[in-house]
């Protein structure tokens, strides 16, 4: 079974995304996890990335793609993966597609996960994350039991350049106009399926299960 995430930044694409790999044991493949690590060990690519994630732009097509084609030839996503943040424009879609072809898979269903942008503000603006181990926090909906102490490691919580709020808004906007067109092509390609991200992690998982086992692949 192989799946795209669909939804703006907040939406929760990477919590659905660990459960969808805990129930149906496959890779979940996150061009922004593999992008922030770059950063973090200050690699050439993360250097490149850093300035546009700082901003709050999109990461130009030429620093990522390569590096998803790479990770679908792994041998973990024989079996399916969930690719979480790309494709997030067109001619990243089309770009998978000609990927996918080369290697002889096909994706079978993408998930739109909906929600509102001032929720979305709320959301994000509320994030911490931990400078040590990456670990995520929210100060309304996940506090750590220790202000500004990461539970896992102790480490210190920080809020990300890309987490403020002027920030959130202008990444809402690029997303508005660079990615949300995917919805209309993958409804053409007839593998949309969208689902309400509202309400808690649960009844947002339920709604993909439920799903993901009534349209087996």
């Amino acid at each position: 079974m192989n799946l795209i995430l669909l939804g703006p930044p907040g939406a929760g694409k990477g919590t659905q995304a660990q459960r969808i790999v805990e129930r149906y044991h496959i890779p979940q493949i996150s061009t922004g996890d593999i992008l922030r690590a770059a950063v973090k060990d200050g690699t050439p690519l993360g250097t490149k990335a850093k300035g546009f994630m700082d901003r709050g732009q999109l990461v130009p097509d030429e620093i990522v793609i390569g590096t998803i084609e790479e990770r679908l030839k792994a041998k973990d996503c024989d079996s399916g993966f969930i690719l979480d943040g790309f494709p997030r424009t067109i001619p990243q879609a089309e770009a998978l597609q000609s990927i996918l072809t080369k290697i002889g898979k096909r994706i079978d269903h993408v998930i739109n996960i909906e929600v509102p942008s001032e929720e979305l503000v709320h959301r994000l603006t509320g994030r911490r994350t931990c400078k040590n181990c990456g670990a995520m926090f929210h100060l309304v909906f996940q506090p750590p039991k220790k202000q500004g102490s990461c539970d896992r490691c102790g480490g210190a919580l920080y809020q990300r350049a890309d987490d403020n709020e002027d920030t959130i808004r202008t990444r809402l906007k690029e997303y508005e106009n660079q990615t949300a067109p995917l919805i209309q092509y993958y409804r053409g390609e007839k593998k949309l399926r969208s689902i309400q991200g509202m309400g808690g992690p649960d009844q947002i998982f339920d709604q993909i299960a439920h799903l993901l086992d009534a349209t087996p692949v």
